[in-house]
């Protein structure tokens, strides 16, 4: 039902998922990131709470790898699991249950973990961390074109209808949290034009956080 990737800039130290699924709000139920922790997806048969769990034990020292062989050991129907994961230093690791749904497949390269299950072809997630690898520019730029690839390569094997994309860099929270719950039409496409209408004005929303004096004009009627 779903395709993800998660990633890390190994410039910036940026880390971020960008996923898509037939079911409605993915990213919602799915996506999670910490800054200067890592990023997590938990698709199939989805346990939120996965996300969070893993997360904590990077934020306490475990690798990527470490964090989900804990959770392969102590979570819930884990065969019913697919988990990715990216943290700041280890491999990117996934975890596949043997009750994973249809035709599912996963991939890795240095700075991503790809993985899709109910795939209409086992090359997505190879055609996403192949984008991610050999792609330059922004985290978020290299991760939608990564979903995008995943989309080219097959996608799922029945339409999609949602999408996202979470970047967390610095702050506490996310640097951008891009969501498409529902569409009849392609939700890559759309958050795609939602990421070029955002990331222009991305640095600009955190200067407005952390010093108004400072931000650019908001670009409303009535402010100067």
């Amino acid at each position: 039902m779903t395709f993800s990737i998660t990633g890390r800039c190994s410039t910036t130290g940026m880390f971020g998922v960008a996923i898509s699924s037939s079911s409605p709000a993915v990213a919602a139920r799915c996506a999670f990131a910490r800054a200067g922790v890592g990023a997590v997806a938990t698709q199939n048969v989805t346990d939120p709470r996965l996300g969070p769990q893993a997360l904590d034990l990077m934020e306490r020292g475990a690798t990527a790898e470490e964090a989900l062989a804990i959770l392969a050991r102590t979570g819930a129907h884990m065969d019913w699991r697919q988990v990715l994961a990216v943290g700041t230093a280890g491999a990117p690791a996934i975890l596949s249950g043997a009750q994973v749904l249809g035709l599912w497949a996963e991939a890795r390269c240095p700075d991503a973990a790809a993985a899709g299950n109910l795939l209409a072809d086992a090359g997505v997630p190879g055609a996403m961390t192949d984008h991610f690898h050999t792609a330059a520019g922004h985290l978020g730029a290299r991760l939608l074109g990564a979903l995008r690839a995943g989309l080219d390569a097959g996608g799922e094997a029945g339409p999609v209808h949602s999408a996202g994309l979470l970047l967390v860099d610095s702050q506490s929270w996310p640097l951008a949290e891009l969501r498409i719950d529902w569409t009849e039409d392609c939700p890559i496409s759309a958050l795609e034009a939602a990421w070029a209408v955002y990331e222009p004005q991305m640095e600009d929303y955190v200067t407005r956080a952390l010093d108004p004096r400072a931000a650019p004009s908001y670009g409303v009627p009535g402010n100067e």
